[in-house]
């Protein structure tokens, strides 16, 4: 039976990391992997969360299932985190589920079982799990204009051109802040612009918000979800706790579903436990425990507040001296974008083969498509960076 199997082609990022790892050379930078890396180069566990979990090794009583929604203060709680004071109450349905990915699963196929002809509509470009998600669900998909190749930012307006043709059957997917694998945001006058499109087509966001806190501050970064909730009487959200809490491994997330009136939501939630079901039964509880105790606890929850603007202020100190390590080497503005750009990611708007220069040439790791991953650069890196840069760009 097996041998009847088509050879799968090699995920990239994983790729990118298992040739970094068999490069034995000294001063390697690895800019692949999307994972939050501190000044030493490690991905640290949070004080909070290993806190946290010391608390829960002397408490917890059981092993025993959740349940197919998983924990609910773990959901009610990171549903506040996301979504703020609203008034959306009676209209939410959530189900926590294995990682973010995990929630953009369950999310499309409730799409599919409550409109089995809905067109997805991504940005262009966008985190490449997407698409593979949304076909295995039995989903269409078409892009539209996100990402200006010249500019390397947001080209808004062919961004509304291309929203103002979205039927209202279908969903559009919207990353909530730190684009992957752009690193281009939208300004809160552009995620009000958005919310009227929304408004005038009636078509359904799908928000997806896998790095809150990254971008501006864990408040700022919800704007956009927010923005769409007051104004929008159906929309659906995917969350991810791996980057924010820095528990990758631990697979917590959450998928959310706002309807128009609590009976929808109702039928939702029956729907979206069915899935969860279906697809992992139950949802692994370690990493939502620890989520759920840091946030009811106001001390715990300070100092995990004051890790995560820790991280997002050391990500836009890397970007700031980035820029001016380019600006002052070629005395040009062609990579201010670099301090402009929020989150862990930039494309650096090189080919493929210039990236495979880097590669060979200077052992700098990074996606084909020069999506970089400017949490793993260290500052005593830049100066090496930019000068391989330059070479395989002259």
């Amino acid at each position: 039976m097996l041998e009847r199997l088509d050879e799968t082609p090699p995920q990239i990022i994983m790729q990118v990391a298992a040739e970094f790892a068999a490069d034995h050379r000294a001063n390697k930078i690895d800019l692949g992997i999307g994972v939050y890396r501190a000044e030493d180069g490690t991905t640290p566990i949070l004080q909070s969360v290993l806190e946290a979990e010391r608390r829960l090794l002397k408490s917890e009583t059981t092993k025993s299932y959740l349940g197919p929604a998983g924990d609910p203060d773990f959901n009610l709680a990171m549903s506040e985190i996301i979504l703020g004071r609203h008034s959306a109450q009676g209209r939410i349905s959530i189900v926590q589920t294995p990682g973010g990915s995990g929630a953009l699963r369950l999310l499309f196929d409730l799409i599919k079982r409550a409109n089995p002809d809905a067109t997805i509509w991504l940005p262009g470009p966008t985190w490449a799990n997407h698409v593979p998600t949304l076909t295995q669900a039995g989903l269409k998909h078409r892009t539209y204009r996100y990402f200006d190749s010249v500019t390397l930012g947001v080209d808004f307006a062919a961004m509304r051109a291309s929203l103002e043709q979205v039927p209202e059957t279908d969903v559009v997917l919207f990353h909530g802040c730190c684009h992957n694998p752009t690193g281009a945001d939208l300004s809160a006058e552009q995620w009000d612009a958005i919310t009227q499109i929304v408004q005038e087509r009636k078509f359904t966001p799908l928000v997806d918000i896998a790095y809150q806190g990254f971008a501006n501050g864990l408040e700022e970064d919800a704007y956009g979800v927010r923005s769409l909730l007051a104004h929008t009487p159906e929309m659906f959200i995917a969350s991810s706790c791996s980057k924010n809490f820095a528990i990758y491994r631990e697979r917590t997330g959450m998928a959310i579903a706002i309807s128009a009136n609590a009976d929808i939501a109702a039928l939702a939630m029956g729907q979206m436990r069915d899935l969860a079901r279906v697809g992992h039964s139950m949802p692994p509880d370690h990493g939502a425990a620890i989520v759920r105790t840091i946030l009811r606890d106001p001390e715990l929850s300070d100092i995990w507040k004051q890790e995560l603007e820790d991280m997002r202020l050391r990500i836009s100190e890397i970007r700031e001296a980035l820029a001016t390590a380019f600006r002052v080497r070629t005395n040009s503005d062609r990579f201010d974008f670099l301090a402009t750009h929020r989150g862990m990611f930039s494309l650096l708007g090189i080919t493929p083969q210039q990236v495979g220069r880097l590669r060979d040439g200077h052992a700098v790791y990074m996606v084909s498509d020069s999506r970089m991953n400017v949490a793993g650069l260290r500052h005593e890196q830049i100066g090496q960076f930019v000068e391989a840069v330059l070479s395989v760009i002259d």
